[in-house]
């Protein structure tokens, strides 16, 4: 007797691997009619531009932090803010103003160099904070998405605020010299938004750079010493030029310096007997014209390199 065996059904072996595309249909359609985007993609410079305008509660916020936390271990806490640019500037006074006798012809030469010595260091510090402002989050970078700009811009705002603590020294010591307020003080403010322009696209460049290449938070020490000796900080650039015969182009140098052009502004603005008559010609160009291309310069190819920062 035969016996019949029913068969079980056949089951349907599961589709391994990606289900197919259409005929005709690129994965890059295929996302784009589902909505999908690249994770991380540079927007839009208007785009970056507006994301930058919804985080300015956070850059000053972090500004603010990162400045009440710099000095937190120390006993005098917050009085350092103040004392670190004025024991710089006693030693810039010791060393060039009485052993090399810098000071010979120039009038009120405290307020000149403690003025040089400030405004300086404002630029000086902000290219150090840029240079080391994604390398040294990168723990921030890669854990949040956000504007990588907010970085080095608040950088740049820690060190304005800081800059604002000196300058009440600054006041002080202007006044105990005999240099009375006047109303060319407010000429401070738009220089130093220049100023503050220009270092923030200065430390949008070298924070990607920094980025990139770690080995230029070595350098820039060196770098910034050097341009600070050729700045005028210590020394007038108008005595100099009017005592010594320079060459044409080594005098262009020294008056187009981005650094002695913003100097040469806040003496100007704060001190009475630097006149008018030692400013280069067209300084208030050049003011604007360096903000201008930093500013606008740096702010691009920062953002030209956003979807890299923090891989890698």
């Amino acid at each position: 007797m035969s016996q019949l065996l029913d068969k079980p059904p056949t089951a349907t072996a599961a589709p391994s691997g990606p289900p197919a595309l259409s005929p005709g249909l690129s994965p890059a359609d295929l996302a784009a009619r589902h909505g999908l985007t690249v994770s991380g993609a540079r927007p839009s410079l208007p785009a970056y531009v507006r994301q930058l305008w919804d985080r300015r509660h956070f850059i000053t916020a972090f500004a603010t932090a990162k400045l009440t936390a710099q000095y937190s271990q120390a006993k005098l806490g917050q009085l350092w803010q103040i004392m670190t640019p004025l024991l710089n500037a006693a030693v810039y006074y010791f060393i060039f103003g009485v052993l090399m006798n810098t000071k010979h012809g120039v009038p009120d030469y405290v307020p000149f160099l403690v003025t040089g010595v400030f405004v300086f260091t404002f630029t000086q510090q902000s290219v150090m904070a840029g240079t080391r402002a994604v390398s040294g989050s990168l723990g921030l970078v890669r854990a949040l998405h956000f504007p990588r700009a907010s970085l080095p811009l608040s950088y740049c705002l820690q060190q304005l605020q800081q800059l604002l603590f000196s300058l009440c020294a600054l006041v002080v010591i202007l006044l105990a010299f005999g240099v009375p307020p006047t109303v060319s003080w407010l000429l401070a403010i738009p220089a130093l938004a220049l100023q503050f322009t220009f270092n923030a696209g200065l430390a949008l460049v070298m924070a990607r750079l920094g980025s990139q290449t770690p080995d230029v938070a070595q350098l820039m020490p060196f770098v910034l010493r050097t341009w600070m000796y050729v700045s005028g900080v210590m020394w007038s650039i108008d005595t100099v030029l009017r005592d010594h015969h320079l060459p044409h182009a080594v005098t262009v140098l020294l008056e187009a310096n981005p650094a002695a052009v913003y100097i040469d502004l806040m003496r100007f603005a704060l001190i009475d007997s630097f006149h008018a008559s030692q400013l280069p010609a067209h300084v208030w160009a050049w003011a604007a014209g360096w903000a201008l291309l930093a500013g606008v310069g740096g702010f691009i190819y920062f953002w030209k390199a956003e979807e890299t920062y923090g891989r890698g």
